[in-house]
Formats: structure tokens, sequence, C-alpha cells
């Protein structure tokens, strides 16, 4: 027997939805087949109709849990006037097991729309919700803030690095007085756009003598390093242009014009480059030019870090300030080159001996070369060129300069030598052409003016970061100087140029003393018009002959002695 469903009578309300308040007035309400006391909760058109059915929504499993929360009063809760319960024994299939009953929901499954993100986020059990703007909005708030004060502290780090660095150098080489007279005033912009052209130099004179290089100095690596020894008692020149006797006796001779040192015109040449206050004498008698340098002039020393953005302790006593490295550089570079020499007593002789020793003198392996350019028709320029050391190649010998670099702590520069030299020495020297960038362009200068085949560059260290007394080589590296200048940007047109601009511009001068001062906070030069007493207070004036009466200051008592020691090597040898 098939059953038959009935749907009982519905009454109708002619006020408005659902059923009537009173059913009594309608004739069916006696037969109604409508279940009694059903609850009804009135709505109107204006309220959201909610879900039937949410099968997104997951529940706690645990019984515990569902007891425990609160009630909400919506259909379903305990405090919901719909709240009913059925009597499970009028629908037998209520009590059958619903373990194998499945929901199959046929929808493909979600595409990846955001990229690996969404990936990462499909173990969660729920799908992404929509965020909430607001907390959105305070997160980036909160990112701009952090942002914003991260961007101070680096600022205020840097400015402080920078005040730093700027005091560290901000001290003038020479104690400007306020009776000297500034003439000039030249921006180092103007020295990027002069260039000119000379001809090869004849060589006028050569003096001294050469020790042979030992080639094995440039199989040293890390792994095998050898100890810097100390030479005390070879002796060191550093003298000046106007106190150099054979200067003197070819500016008699009307060899030239313009007469300088290697030393001196590598600073003018690389001006350009150099962070330090440095300082020239120049000084115009009749109708000739002399470039000298004070006593006790830095240019005696090597400046170490000077083109580093990273500050050196400003303390002169510490052992890493840049006055302290610098003579810890020299001491390094004056051994260095003794050191690298066969020692064999085998030496090559030129036309003098040296002309600053006395005789029984043990010297320096150094060679004097006395060279001459034209720069202009009626213009020539003589200076005194050093090599220190010759080699042989192809049965011919060949001029070698011998300079070494200097590591005194790794955390300074960021690259450890003994680490990196041997596998990676392209960083390492790029490490240093960015940090000792006037350094290495003026080591190159000089072995052009003095046109050595060869340039050594020596890697020496420290054995401890705090000991700057005992030094291990690490390597030995030759270069040509042009191929090396080509490699660092050295236009040798250029340095000539500048040279040929500053000697044009004093030759206008007026018979006098004149000192060219590098600024130190300031990328120029400057030009003072200075007493004829100036920087001669250390000096001990002796008597000339007559013919030489012209030359300005003669030299220092204590500056060349009978051992040929100048008082800038007693100084490095004192601190050394």
């Amino acid at each position: 027997m098939v059953g038959v469903f009935e749907v009982g009578a519905v009454p109708f309300n002619p006020d408005g939805w659902g059923p009537p308040e009173s059913t009594t007035a309608t004739p069916l309400s006696t037969t109604t087949t409508l279940p009694l006391h059903v609850p009804f909760a009135t709505f109107s058109r204006s309220e959201r109709l909610g879900r039937i059915a949410d099968f997104t929504r997951n529940f706690p499993s645990s019984n515990a849990n569902a007891s425990n929360r609160p009630s909400s009063g919506k259909p379903g809760s305990a405090d919901s006037p719909f709240d009913f319960s059925l009597d499970l024994d009028a629908f037998p299939l209520a009590n059958d097991d619903g373990s194998a009953f499945r929901l199959v929901d046929a929808k493909p499954p979600p595409r990846p729309k955001f990229g690996p993100k969404w990936r990462f986020n499909q173990h969660r059990p729920q799908l992404p919700q929509r965020r909430d703007e607001e907390v959105e909005a305070r997160k980036r708030e909160a990112e701009k803030e952090r942002a914003r004060r991260d961007r101070l502290y680096n600022l205020n780090r840097s400015n402080q690095n920078q005040q730093r660095r700027e005091a560290a150098i901000f001290k003038s080489s020479v104690d400007i007085q306020p009776e000297w007279n500034m003439l000039e005033q030249i921006p180092f912009s103007t020295f990027s756009k002069v260039s000119f052209s000379v001809a090869d130099p004849d060589d006028l004179l050569l003096c001294g003598a050469l020790e042979y290089y030992d080639r094995s100095f440039d199989r040293i690596t890390p792994k095998n390093e050898r100890r810097l020894e100390r030479f005390k008692n070879r002796n060191f020149f550093k003298v000046t242009t106007t106190d150099d006797p054979v200067i003197r006796r070819l500016a008699n001779e009307d060899k030239a014009t313009v007469f300088a040192t290697d030393t001196i015109l590598a600073t003018l040449m690389c001006a350009p480059r150099s962070v330090y206050s440095w300082d020239i004498v120049v000084q115009r008698v009749g109708n000739k030019l002399f470039f000298d340098k004070r006593d006790g002039s830095q240019l005696d020393l090597l400046s170490v870090h000077e083109t580093s953005q990273e500050p050196l302790p400003e303390a002169k006593d510490d052992i890493n300030s840049a006055y302290s490295l610098s003579v810890e550089a020299a001491y390094i570079n004056q051994n260095f080159s003794q050191q690298v020499l066969v020692g064999d007593g085998n030496k090559v002789t030129f036309d003098e001996p040296n002309p600053f020793a006395n005789e029984g003198d043990e010297v320096a392996s150094v060679a004097y070369r006395y060279r001459r350019w034209k720069l202009d028709n009626d213009m020539y320029l003589v200076a005194r060129c050093e090599v220190q050391s010759v080699v042989e190649i192809n049965n011919k010998n060949s001029f070698v300069t011998l300079n070494a670099l200097n590591e005194f702590d790794p955390k300074y520069s960021g690259v450890d030598w003994r680490q990196k030299l041997e596998t990676q020495r392209g960083a390492v020297l790029a490490t240093e052409l960015k940090n000792n960038a006037n350094k290495l362009a003026k080591w190159t200068a000089q072995a052009i003016l003095a046109s050595a085949d060869l340039m050594k560059l020596g890697y020496v260290t420290r054995v401890h970061p705090r000991d700057h007394f005992n030094h291990v080589i690490l390597g030995v590296v030759g270069y040509k100087p042009r191929d090396f200048a080509s490699q660092i940007n050295l236009n040798t047109s250029n340095m000539w140029g500048i040279v040929k601009s500053i000697v044009d511009l004093c030759m206008k001068l007026n018979e006098g003393k004149y000192v060219l001062v590098k600024d130190p906070a300031k990328p120029q030069v400057r030009i003072y018009e200075v007493p004829a007493d100036a920087f001669e207070n250390d000096y001990v004036e002796e008597p000339l002959p007559e013919e030489e009466q012209v030359q300005p200051p003669t030299e220092d008592a204590e500056g060349v002695e009978a051992n040929g020691n100048t008082n800038d090597n007693k100084e490095i040898e004192a601190q050394a």
C-alpha cells in the first residue's frame, strides 16, 4: 500500500505575511493538519535572510567544547525558541549507522591564484578568510614607522662616521699663518680637463748602485710566508730638491728651468686622488723654479687607508691612527726593499756613487736617475727619480721599483689577506685600490717617471693585529708600470697636464717663496705667498760657495749627518 502525503489546509491571511493571528475565522480551522505548538518567528521584508545550511563551517568534535560554548540565541541553541527534539523512534532511518554516509562535492578544487603563497596555506582547514582592513592598515603604519626609524638610525650612523672621518683629516699639513697671502685657489675639477704630452726624457746622470732582485720572493704564498727582517745599519735618504748637490750643479749649468723630485712630481700628478692634506714649497729664483718639501714633511711618509670610507682612530698614539700607520708603512717599505734582494754583494754601479752618502757608509740599494723633460720651447724640467733594484731579463738588466702594501687589521679592509690572497688576489688588489688609490697611483707615477721596467708590489701584514713591530711577507706580485696605470685608470697625459698647468701658473709669480697646500676639507689646492724665512726655524745656516748663493735653504745640520740618515728616517726608526 502506497502512503499518501497530505499537506493540510493553509489558512489565508489577508492582512499580511504569515499565518493569521487567529484561525477561528476560517472554516478549515477545525480540520487543520498543521502540527500544534510549533513556534513561529515573525520577520519583515527589510530583515536579511540567513543561510539554510552552511557546509563550510567547522564545529569542534568534542562534546565538552560544544557544551562549554555560550548560547547564541539562534536556532539550534539552548535558549532558542526553535529548540525542539525529535522522537527518533518515529524516524527509523535516524537509528541507522551514518558512518557510511559521505557528502560528495563534485566541484573541482580551487586553482591557485596567488602563486606559491597559496600552496603554503593549503594545510589550513579553512579557506582564506577576508582580512580585516583596519588591522592591515595598522600593520602598514607600523612597518612605515619601523622603516623610518631604521633610516634615521642609519643616517645618524653615517653622519657620525663622516664626522669622525672629517675630524681625522681636517688638520692641515702646515699651519697657515695670518701673514700669508693667498694668491690662487684651484679646484681639482679643473685638473681632470687638462692634458699634455711630453717626449721621452733624456738621462743626464745616473748615481748610486743597485743589487739584483731575488726571484724566489715571487713564489711566496700565505702558506709559506717569510718574516720581514730589519735593516738598521743601512742608510736611507729623503733629500729635498734644493739640498741635492747634483740638482744644484745642474741648475748652475742651466740644464733646465724647473727642478723637482719624483716624489713631489707624483704628488702633483695624483693630486685629484688625494684626501689628506699635503704641502709643497715653491721657490722662484731668477728664471728658475724649485719644488721643495719641508723638513719633516708628510711626503716622506706613506698614507694608509687614505681613500677608505672606514674611519681610523683619531688618537695619534693609537697604533692604528693615520700618523702611526704612515710611519709603520714607511718602515715596512724600507725593510721590504732591502730584503727582497739577492744580497750576494754583486751590484750594478753607475756614473757616480750615491751623492748623499759618505765613504764607508752602508747604503741601501738605490739608484738616482736625473732626467730631463721638455715642457716648452725654452722650458725644461729636471727631476731626480729612484729605482730600488735591477733584474736580468733576456740577458739585459731591467730597472725595478719595490713597494709594499701593508695590512694592519682585517676588520678595517674587510678582506683577510691570509685567507684571500692566494685564491682571490684580484679581490685583494681591488680592495687596496679602493682604500689606497692615491698611494698606488703615486707609486705607479714614480715608476713611469723613472722608466722602470717592472714594479714589484709586496703584501706585508702584521703577525698579530695588535703587534705593529713584527710583520710577515705574504706575497710579491710584479706589474709593468704602464699596464698597471691603465688598470687603475691613470692617464699619463693628464698627469703631465696637471704638472704643466701648475708650472705655468708658478712661472707667472714674482721672485719669492710660495707654498702649495692641499685643502684638508675640500678637493682643491691653494697657493700662498710666504716670507722668505718661512720654514727655516729648524735650519742651521751654513756658508755656501759663492756660485751657489742663489740657492734657497741649505742643509739642516741634523738633516743629513755623516751617517747619511735624515731626520724623517730617524723618526721612522725610533717609532719602529
